[in-house]
């Protein structure tokens, strides 16, 4: 037994040797960094919805697909899933708190339609004190789904700009599905809260598009794993320390870093020309505004249909695990995360449940349109989210990654797929949320 189970081992050691010897020659190093670097450069914007520079990035990532060999979706002419939302822009806003103006730049509101408060008994207020998270409060908020006027101490007043700068500018939502309005006001407020707020609000439908193509699977054409990432973010910001000025925020890491490896392994898996499931490699737009392009594609798929999703957000930099590592959101719901373990197995790589269960990122990423009706989809990471100082700033560049972090994660994704794209494995359905 002892000598049968000696070789067994070695095989397998030998096996996993050989496929990885495979991915390294098939995805390399200087491609994925080709394609990051275009993605995250200045002439991209920042890849703000709406923008220029966003359908500058959509142009580059449609011939990436088109070079690699890519169908269109069904029911798609190109590689574009378009769909329209409505745009809401703030023009004048006024608030006054216990009979005192607001200074403009210490008040920015997000609304789909023009408002008047004055002390109504349906807004809830919430203070968010020196001893809070600025984040974690706005996202409750927004969660909450009620009118909100928001309190932010003034130690949170770099964040509040930075906040200001993407969530200020203006709300989007899909057409009679508008969220109720929250204002963010910044100061110290105690006692009793007198209020009144004036908002007018002006509204345009504007063309959104993800960038989707798919390898038709060979012997299970209707069973289906999606690889994902996003393509947009913040755009032109404010620079957030004095005397910088650099406006732009590149998203690198955030999440250039995840398209990057949807355009690779779509490269990969279409050289392979062997998967029995259809791979839909899709790059979502408007995630930073509310992930709206992945919802979008959630009612565009039969989630029934859907055996996989891998969505990969931020692999720029080493995991707090080191190298070689990477981290699944979600990894107890479903074993997912044990089918690509068991893949890894003979290699250096790593998979780990999300380090960080209190920022509850299984729900705050592109795979939760999809995890929310049952489907596998979980997002894999590197990202230092705890300690990350470049997060949603004019810092996030291509200067600051580590591409053979990158490299080696993609390749890792690759390799731990496999099992799933050839029809071997098939992970166990995620709950469905209750909400």
């Amino acid at each position: 037994m002892k000598k049968v189970f000696i070789t067994t081992a070695a095989l397998l050691s030998l096996s996993a040797y050989s496929f990885a010897q495979d991915v390294n020659k098939r995805i390399k190093q200087a491609d994925v960094a080709r394609i990051i670097k275009t993605l995250s450069a200045d002439d991209m914007q920042g890849r703000a919805t709406f923008t220029p520079g966003i359908e500058k990035a959509a142009q580059f990532i449609e011939k990436e697909y088109k070079k690699a060999g890519l169908k269109p979706m069904a029911g798609n002419t190109g590689y574009r899933q378009n769909f329209t939302m409505v745009r809401s822009t703030p023009g004048k806003l006024t608030v006054s708190i216990d009979g005192k103006a607001i200074a403009a730049d210490s008040a920015f509101v997000s609304a789909a339609e023009s408002f008047s408060w004055a002390g109504d008994k349906d807004v809830q207020i919430i203070t968010v004190g020196p001893d809070k998270d600025f984040r974690t409060e706005y996202r409750k908020a927004f969660k909450n789904g009620a009118k909100t006027l928001l309190l932010v101490d003034p130690k949170f007043k770099s964040l509040f700009g930075r906040v200001k700068s993407f969530l200020g500018a203006g709300a989007t939502n899909f057409k009679g599905k508008a969220k109720p309005p929250i204002v963010f006001v910044s100061g110290v407020f105690t006692g009793a809260i007198n209020f009144e707020v004036n908002c007018e609000i002006s509204n345009k439908e504007l063309p959104l598009f993800n960038v989707a193509g798919i390898i038709p699977g060979k012997t299970k054409p209707d069973e289906y794993v999606v690889f994902s990432g996003h393509y947009d973010h913040l755009g032109i910001i404010k620079p957030d320390k004095p005397g910088l000025t650099d406006s732009i925020a590149n998203g690198a890491d955030d999440d250039a870093s995840g398209t990057t490896a949807v355009i690779s392994l779509a490269k990969y898996y279409k050289k392979l020309h062997s998967n029995a499931r259809t791979l839909i490699f899709v790059a979502f737009t408007a995630e930073e505004i509310g992930e709206y392009g992945s919802e979008y594609f959630a009612t565009q798929v039969t989630p029934d249909k859907v055996v996989a999703m891998f969505n990969i957000e931020m692999i720029g930099k080493a995991s707090k695990f080191g190298t070689n590592s990477a981290f699944i959101t979600g990894f107890e719901r479903s074993d997912f995360g044990t089918i690509l373990q068991k893949n890894l197995e003979g290699t250096a790589f790593k998979f780990h449940p999300d380090p960080y269960p209190d920022q509850n990122l299984f729900y705050r990423s592109d795979n939760a349109s999809l995890a929310k009706v049952g489907v596998p989809a979980h997002t894999i990471s590197t990202d230092q989210i705890d300690i990350d100082k470049l997060y949603h700033t004019v810092g996030d560049e291509f200067s600051s990654l580590d591409v053979n972090n990158i490299t080696s994660t993609i390749r890792a994704i690759a390799l731990s797929s496999r099992s799933i794209v050839s029809g071997k494995d098939t992970p166990k359905r995620v709950p469905k949320l209750e909400e």
